[in-house]
């Protein structure tokens, strides 16, 4: 059968809050069953079964012993989806044969070979579970699982909620997920037990630590339904959005918030490529969110900007200038308010409701308009087809936008460097589906263009933040000294580098559109 779950990371404190919601909330749910469960995970030497995808366990449960065998697990929007195998195991030994389901057997033995097993790592848990019923019929398992994870002499303290679909839709996971933790702070877990038992043994650990996360190229193929490549491209922007927010709360690298803003402005351009197939209400509601989100984000952005590639690089090549401490010093109290205030949101039940409606949106094909007849055609045409356009549309208003490039005004140079990340975003999502080499060469050249925008950019945001009344340093004159310094070097540098603009931009339209 297939298990559909959403599992989320608790600490103490949650686990006070979703059991004192869970009896506020008077669903219609069975009695509470608590029982301890003790999880034994096998593998060969070389963790044959792991890089297979499979996860073989033997389970504890009261007095009774299960063979359980996990397959094609993944993980999208947190909506943990797994091919699950389970029969009685009497003494507690594994019995291959005894896997009931041939394919699955067969996959097993495969991946073990001719290799003995052994005991990776083990959980131990007291889980308590009950099964609500929600107004539409659906009923769900929510399990409470509070232990320790181990491998070896390794043990580490782990509480996770899981929530498993028993009859119903997708959706209504979602909903559940809503009213348990209506107030925010939820931590989507993205390891399943055994994925972070196999962790420790390895590393000491059972969580890898926030790093920044780039955008990942989506393998997108010619014969893919649009339908099919909207949602692979969407899934890749919450994973990159979600990553980056885990990133943003728990660290300070300055990347963090980089590739968060990066993640919520790919999210932005795949809803407009997307649109003509996927869209609806929904999606424009999320687009919005998306917008404000990111505008909070960029906040903070800024201010590591400002610090790290315009004070610094500045201060170098002037250290006698003592007013770059002040400015610099100033500029970080500043970068830590808004800090805290970024992360207060990306913690507040607004933010946590955007990535949830976000995931149910990709997951639920929440496009869906029934009254929309014309849809299901829009739906299966080839992703080919639709790249042409959304390509086309891009390159059209970046042309529009460009005309009259020597006397642009510092407002049409912005509104022109937009349209050219938009036409970037579309083209990194949709570049698998043409010539590596002519993507290449275009992109390249475009790269160089944006260059020149990046400066201007910079120089127009550092004027903003810095030459305003209530401008960090705005009444210190030794900063004020350092403002003018690096302004001036701003301005000197954007305004050669625009003296090239008319003639990068022309060697992008004599390379042409790839896609033609």
């Amino acid at each position: 059968m297939t298990e559909i779950e959403l599992k989320f990371v608790l600490d103490e404190e949650g686990v006070k809050r979703l059991r004192s919601r869970l009896k506020a909330l008077k669903l219609d749910e069975s009695a509470t069953r608590t029982r301890s469960l003790r999880s034994i995970y096998y593998d060969t030497a070389e963790h044959g079964l792991r890089k297979a995808g499979i996860a073989l366990r033997l389970r504890r449960d009261g007095r009774r012993w299960l063979q359980t065998v996990k397959a094609g697990t993944t993980i999208n929007g947190g909506l943990l989806r797994a091919r699950e195998v389970e029969v009685p195991a009497p003494g507690g030994r594994l019995d291959l044969s005894n896997i009931p389901t041939v394919a699955i057997r067969a996959e097993v033995e495969n991946a073990i070979g001719e290799a003995e097993l052994q005991v990776v790592c083990e959980t131990h848990m007291k889980r308590s579970s009950t099964v609500v019923t929600l107004e539409n019929g659906a009923r769900i398992e929510l399990d409470l699982d509070l232990g320790a994870i181990v491998a070896g002499e390794l043990k580490e303290p782990f509480r996770e909620a899981e929530l498993e679909l028993l009859e119903g839709d997708v959706d209504s996971l979602y909903d559940l997920t809503q009213m348990l933790f209506p107030e925010g702070g939820l931590h989507l877990s993205t390891m399943a037990k055994s994925a972070r038992g196999y962790m420790l043994a390895e590393t000491g650990k059972i969580q890898t630590d926030p790093q920044p996360r780039n955008a990942k190229l989506v393998p997108l193929a010619s014969e893919m339904t649009s339908e099919i490549a909207a949602r692979d491209v969407l899934r890749e922007c919450f994973e990159q959005i979600a990553a980056n927010t885990e990133v943003v709360l728990f660290t300070d690298a300055p990347e963090g918030p980089h590739q968060l803003r990066i993640g919520l402005r790919r999210l932005r351009a795949a809803f407009g490529m997307f649109k003509p197939v996927i869209g609806h209400p929904e999606m424009l509601r999320l687009n919005e969110a998306a917008k404000q989100l990111g505008a909070r984000v960029g906040a903070l952005r800024d201010l590591d900007v400002v610090i790290t590639d315009i004070i610094d690089p500045e201060q170098a090549l002037h250290p006698q200038e003592q007013g770059f401490n002040t400015l610099r010093q100033v500029i970080e109290t500043r970068r830590e308010v808004v800090r805290k205030e970024l992360r207060a949101y990306l913690r507040s039940e607004t933010a946590q409701s955007f990535q949830i409606d976000l995931a149910r949106f990709i997951e639920t094909r929440r496009w869906l308009a029934p009254e929309d007849f014309e849809q299901t055609a829009r739906l299966a045409q080839p992703i080919r087809d639709l790249s042409c356009k959304a390509l086309g549309k891009r390159w059209k208003s970046c042309v529009k936008h460009a005309r009259g490039i020597d006397h642009l005004t510092i407002d049409a140079r912005h509104e022109l460097r937009k349209e050219l990340k938009k036409l970037r975003y579309t083209i990194e999502f949709l570049g698998p589906l043409y010539s590596e080499k002519k993507v290449g060469i275009f992109v390249k050249k475009m790269k160089r263009m944006q260059n020149i925008f990046g400066d201007l950019n910079d120089l127009a945001m550092a004027e903003d933040l810095l030459c305003q009344p209530d401008s960090p340093g705005a009444r210190n004159v030794n900063a004020q000294r350092a403002v003018g310094r690096v302004l001036g070097a701003r301005s000197v540098k954007a305004e050669a580098a625009w003296a090239h603009a008319r003639e990068l931009w022309h060697g992008v339209v004599e390379t042409g559109p790839f896609w033609k």
